[in-house]
């Protein structure tokens, strides 16, 4: 089912019969509107040719097993073989287990990528994989079932009000950070982000589509009318402040419900994931005359991190001024700004450094003007605490490069860098412990030879993410960060005035100590607390 065997399949199937020269023409037709869909699933989806014959077909084709896969087939808990995670992104379903004989059905036996990982997990285990294929809509079918939250607190039997309310009791239940309203062709799609992975919830009928968007257009305090995208905000939730964005697309409009916890706990550094050393901790955020950028991604935590910054340096006698987009925590002793679409980072900022203040926290370095007024605060006695979208806290200096901030400014004011990952935590009601594989134990001892490092596997041990009801059968509960600290000394320094490269700064960054978001990755494995899976998935090995 390879976009290269596409033709070949389609001749075939015309040349035994099975479609006609017409039914090929529709399903090119279709592609054109839907170029990710292979041909021969969309001769499924348009029932051109019986299912069960045409996957018959495609197996001989192919030279394959072939199965038309329906929950009814799987004999085995498939999280006892591969975590849900592998699953999802190899496409593949273990089904039926004879003594160390497996069978994994896959929606593709030519992406030999995925069919290798597969095969050497289970061969990890002693098991020897027997390899099946079945068209990619079942793989997803039984998946979405497997991996589906419990939705036993939404009732769409109910009117329209209480069904909006319990899809909304149930995500805060659940722990969601969002909550996606997805209409498409033939239902609507309701979605959990939990600890950064969605999950299906449940599908509702396509005709409840128009009550539904009129329902959180009135809670959120949007225009009915208007189907262009707009934000909204509801607030009839006590603890949890929502925020709203809908956006139309093909099938309707979509809306995605950012859930914000009122008055949450700041977790401190540690708690955080942030190295327990107290020593690091004081060098890189007890500072004056300077700045303190946090850099990652979009949703990798920078704002939290913030905010657990803050804890720790709060104190009476400190004047902090936080300048956010929007304020998602609201901190007792603080005073805290919020931009709108008439108040800027800039201008706030400006107006912030006739306010007297000690440390300012600002949400985001968005811009040139931004980035050049905070690094005047940081070069006149203030403190200044940020972020930055970028890889890693080298690259920041790049970034900063590139919005026309001098080397000067940057050496003379930045103080440190850190950068961060959130990886999931694996669940402790059912993470199954066993030794590490020679293949794990080759990844870490790889890494530490080139960092100078040892990891020390002698009597560890890690874990398989197996899957429960505590955890929405991810195998995974909650996250943690993973961190990486670059304190500007003065040969980091002299380096960034010179002009010098970020491959440069890197080389002396590792002589004088610092060690990169890998190496803090690795410890958590080590340390039991995530899996290289989860590791890889954000680092790069």
């Amino acid at each position: 089912m390879d976009n290269k065997r596409k033709g070949p399949i389609g001749i075939e199937l015309v040349r035994r019969g099975l479609v006609d020269q017409d039914d090929i023409n529709r399903a090119l037709d279709y592609q054109r509107e839907n170029p990710n869909k292979k041909i021969i699933e969309i001769i499924n989806t348009l029932h051109l040719c019986d299912e069960y014959v045409l996957i018959e077909a495609l197996g001989d084709i192919l030279d394959e097993r072939s199965i038309l896969l329906t929950k009814d087939d799987i004999n085995v808990n498939v999280s006892d073989y591969i975590s849900l995670d592998v699953a999802k992104q190899n496409k593949a379903v273990p089904f039926d287990i004879i003594g160390n004989k497996i069978k994994v059905c896959f929606a593709d036996t030519l992406d030999k990528k995925s069919v290798d990982t597969v095969r050497l997990i289970l061969l990890n285990k002693g098991l020897i994989m027997e390899r099946y294929i079945t068209f990619e809509k079942n793989i997803n079918d039984i998946l979405e079932s497997l991996e589906g939250v419990a939705t036993e607190n939404i009732n769409s039997n109910t009117d329209i009000t209480g069904l909006v309310d319990s899809i909304i009791k149930t995500g805060i239940k659940k722990r969601a950070s969002d909550i996606h309203v997805e209409p498409e062709e033939e239902d609507v799609r309701v979605r959990y982000r939990i600890d950064g992975e969605l999950l299906n919830a449940v599908k509702l009928p396509k005709e409840k589509q128009p009550q539904l968007v009129g329902r959180i257009k009135a809670i959120s305090n949007m225009f009915q009318e208007k189907q262009d995208s707009q934000d909204g905000r509801i607030i009839m939730y006590p603890d949890y402040n929502i925020r709203v964005s809908s956006q139309k697309n093909i099938y309707g409009e979509k809306f995605v419900l950012r859930l914000l916890k009122k008055n949450m706990n700041i977790r401190g550094l540690v708690e955080l994931g942030f190295p327990n050393d107290e020593q690091l901790i004081k060098t890189s955020f007890n500072k004056r005359n300077s700045i303190t950028i946090i850099a990652a991604p979009t949703g990798e935590g920078k704002t939290t991190t913030l905010y657990s910054i803050i804890d720790y340096l709060n104190r009476p006698e400190i004047n902090i001024t936080t300048i956010e987009d929007p304020v998602e925590i609201r901190i007792l002793g603080l005073n805290q700004i919020e931009i709108n679409e008439k108040l800027r980072f800039a201008d706030s900022l400006r107006t912030v450094l006739r306010q007297d203040p000690d440390i300012i926290l600002l949400g985001e370095i968005r811009d040139t003007e931004t980035a050049e007024i905070a690094l005047t605060a940081g070069q006149t006695g203030h403190y200044v605490l940020s972020t930055i979208h970028t890889i890693d806290s080298i690259e920041v200096i790049t970034r900063l490069r590139k919005m026309g901030i001098s080397n000067y400014d940057i050496s003379s004011t930045v103080g440190t860098t850190v950068s961060q990952r959130l990886v999931r935590k694996l669940c402790k009601n059912c993470a199954r412990k066993r030794e590490f594989t020679e293949e794990e134990k080759n990844i870490i001892n790889k890494i530490g030879e080139k960092y100078n490092i040892d990891f020390n596997l002698e009597g560890k041990y890690t874990y398989d993410a197996v899957g429960c009801k505590e955890c929405n059968n991810s195998g995974y509960y909650e996250r943690i960060g993973v961190f990486e600290v670059l304190n500007f000394n003065d040969n980091i320094k002299e380096l960034i005035v010179k002009g010098a490269s970020s491959i440069e700064i890197r080389k002396e960054a590792l002589k004088e100590g610092y060690k990169p978001l890998i190496v803090d990755g690795i410890n958590k494995v080590v340390d039991g607390i995530t899996t290289l899976e989860e590791i890889n998935k954000k680092i790069i090995f």
